[in-house]
């Protein structure tokens, strides 16, 4: 089975869904892994960096989104038609260097869906629970990837809890100010108490430093605050601000990943995924 992989922050805007892209294209295309990205945030940035909105609006039309998994959970099992192998985006990227990556889309849908998953019906031996939908649903994939990254929605609720479910450790992405990085504790503690109550590990894996402005005093100094704060391990890389990896949203065709980050952010994601790999094997 694959190492699996949440990436969660209760702010928007400090480069989640950036991080996660980069992590799963360079995984793929450096690293020569077999990766699924599961895109659990209604915004459906993530989906859209890598297939492009008008791809997306098809498969939404055609009910080829992970708004069909959770709005089926609250049907009875003989009205369920959500299709894990029509969902499912293989080759996702436009790198022509990340083929190996493959992708379960979000959609704006599921803002809707969000708060009605907490009723739904328990099923057979009472065996069905609202966070443990998406496991239950993606398990039959699973073995064809080394690798599961899941961009878990900017808060804590039951779409969230599904990702952790089905997840062994998690990456908090972070701005390096005071407003970015105020939740983390918050976060920290209630993933220990969820991994308590299902009784699985989910291990923070490391504090990401994103959108690092190394002239910024104030991010010199929330980042020697977030050395030596104990939530969470800090990895050593820095992903810095910069035109380039803002451009990289965009989802063009291209043949390399240095094309799609530029040299710098290629340089930082790089490093960045190689650490990831190290804690993951330690």
């Amino acid at each position: 089975m694959p190492t699996v992989i949440s990436t969660i922050n209760l702010k928007g805007g400090v480069g989640k869904t950036t991080t996660t892209v980069a992590l799963a294209e360079m995984l793929s295309g450096e690293f020569r892994k077999r990766v699924l990205l599961v895109d659990l945030d209604p915004q459906t940035n993530a989906t859209s960096m890598l297939i492009g909105d008008e791809r997306w609006g098809e498969l939404n039309s055609e009910g080829r989104t992970l708004a069909k998994l959770f709005s089926d959970a609250l049907l009875e099992p003989e009205k369920r038609s959500f299709d894990l192998q029509a969902t499912l985006v293989r080759k996702a990227s436009r790198v022509d260097a990340a083929r190996s990556l493959s992708l379960l889309p979000s959609s704006l849908d599921m803002i809707d869906t969000q708060d009605q998953l907490g009723s739904i019906p328990s099923g057979r031996f009472f065996a069905e629970s609202p966070p443990d939908i998406l496991r239950r649903a993606v398990t039959p994939i699973l073995g064809e990837f080394d690798i599961v990254l899941i961009d878990c929605p900017p808060n804590l609720g039951i779409i969230t809890l599904n990702g952790l479910r089905m997840s062994q450790a998690y990456i908090i992405p972070t701005i390096p100010d005071i407003l970015s990085t105020y939740g983390i504790p918050q976060i920290v503690n209630r993933v220990r108490s969820f991994s308590e109550t299902i009784a699985q590990p989910i291990e923070p894996l490391g504090i990401v430093v994103a959108k690092y402005r190394t002239q910024s005093t104030v991010h010199r100094t929330q980042l020697r605050i977030l050395r030596k704060q104990k939530d969470a391990p800090l990895f050593k890389t820095r992903i810095p601000e910069g035109n380039a990896l803002a451009e990289a949203a965009n989802p063009q065709p291209v043949s390399t990943l240095r094309q799609k980050w530029g040299q710098e952010g290629f340089r930082a994601y790089r490093e960045l995924t190689a650490e990831v790999l190290e804690r993951i094997h330690a």
